[in-house]
């Protein structure tokens, strides 16, 4: 077994080189009126990946462009195009109470859509991550996790916000209970109760602070999150803060605005090299015994996140 000692992820890219890789899928999307976006996607996935290491080796990405133009196709069939037609269904009915009802209709089902597209895009992603030969998976029902999603997001609701940590800690612990590194899970054992008091205090200090108290919170969130995240009996630990979390934003929004966008590539090498800095992974790691144990994953859930905007903080 490996000495317990802290270890941390390191990133070893360059904005310029992802600058180059950028231009290049921005003139072959735009010469093939959009459809290489997909491969652009997947070269900056990969680049991402192979520049970050852990003990020594790089991650992999194995996902492709023809699997994220297929997974494009399937979301837009069978969920964007039933979801298009009953909103226009909806415009064009005169009758007012069918009308509503019909809107109303289209409202639940984009809502529900939500979690499935969360779940199908982080399984997918896992699914083509891999280090040391390794792959990731990821094996929650997307069903469990709409019920999770919807409850939650009605007692946010009906809570006025204070649900939220609680809500957001069981979310957390659903996504990373139910991912693999080979066949052994991740685990998370916070709870929603710990964050609590610190929500209420940032609600109280959010309008004399501009709103700039929630970067506070944010920071405090990563930092329990983190630290509540084991893999065997190894754990995960954050030291981030909400100054520097603060500084990063700020900094990143005014490069894109004083750049017009082109300084995207420098936003996401400072943004995933920041998240490095201050992680560490500590405690007693056995790595030498992890079998592979492939899941199937398909890329719709990919592309739906994509089109819904619920992303799921991968590149």
């Amino acid at each position: 077994m490996a000495p317990s000692r802290p270890r941390k992820l390191t990133f070893h890219g360059s904005a310029g080189t992802l600058f180059g890789i950028y231009v290049v899928n921005v003139l072959l999307t735009i010469a093939t009126v959009g459809f290489y976006r997909f491969w652009g996607r997947v070269r900056v996935r990969r680049f991402i990946l192979s520049q970050t290491g852990f003990e020594g080796d790089r991650f992999a990405y194995h996902g492709t462009g023809k699997e994220l133009l297929l997974g494009f196709f399937k979301a837009v069939l069978f969920v964007v195009m039933p979801i298009t037609v009953l909103s226009i269904a909806a415009k064009l009915i005169e009758d007012r109470t069918v009308h509503a009802a019909t809107q109303a209709f289209t409202s639940v089902l984009v809502f529900m859509f939500v979690p499935i597209a969360m779940v199908g895009a982080w399984r997918y992603r896992l699914s083509r991550t891999s280090w040391r030969g390794i792959r990731f998976s990821f094996r929650g029902r997307a069903w469990a996790f709409v019920r999770l999603f919807v409850g939650g997001s009605l007692l946010s609701t009906l809570t006025l916000s204070l649900y939220y940590p609680f809500f957001q800690a069981r979310q957390q612990r659903f996504m990373i209970s139910q991912s693999y590194f080979g066949r052994r899970p991740f685990r998370f054992d916070g709870h929603g109760r710990d964050l609590f008091g610190a929500y209420v205090v940032t609600l109280l200090l959010f309008l004399p602070t501009l709103g700039f108290y929630w970067f506070w919170f944010q920071a405090k969130k990563t930092r329990y999150f983190w630290e509540h995240t084991y893999f065997e009996t190894a754990r995960f630990r954050s030291t981030v803060t909400g100054r520097q979390m603060m500084n990063l934003m700020i900094g990143n929004l005014v490069l894109l605005v004083f750049t017009l966008g082109f300084g995207w590539p420098w936003v996401l090498v400072r943004s995933t090299r920041f998240a490095f800095t201050y992680l560490t992974v500590e405690g007693a790691l056995d790595l030498s015994g992890i079998v592979q144990e492939p899941q199937l994953a398909t890329a719709t859930g990919d592309a739906l996140s994509s089109l819904l905007g619920a992303d799921v903080d991968f590149a």
